[in-house]
């Protein structure tokens, strides 16, 4: 599955999974938006590794245009919210691009080691 998803087609995908039908995603959700949605990353590296992805299909974070602050402000919003949730003094928000971007959707990762 992971081998798919982190192909250039298989990120076209998970994009439009998320974008489209993301309530079929079998994730345990802790925060969802009109555009933003959060879980627990399925596998973690980090004690709190929650992801946030945006529904809509967006590559990565070079790929964002005019229009798309309310999208980031929603993600950083949905940050602030399980910061607050989760009781969380030190965390990261994390965003990867290029060859470090395993699936190629845009997402965010809110860690605390």
């Amino acid at each position: 599955m992971m081998r798919v998803a982190r192909s250039r087609w298989g990120g076209r995908v998970a994009g439009w999974l998320f974008a489209k039908m993301n309530f079929v995603l079998p994730v345990k959700r802790l925060i969802e938006t009109e555009r933003v949605l959060a879980f627990e990353h399925p596998s973690p590296a980090y004690a709190v590794h929650i992801l946030l992805v945006p529904k809509k299909p967006i590559e990565s974070l070079a790929q964002l245009g005019a229009g798309d602050e309310v999208l980031l402000g929603e993600v950083f919003s949905v940050v602030q919210q399980l910061v607050e949730k989760l009781g969380l003094t030190q965390y990261r928000v994390i965003v990867n691009g290029g060859d470090y971007q395993e699936v190629k959707q845009l997402h965010f990762h809110l860690v605390q080691e």
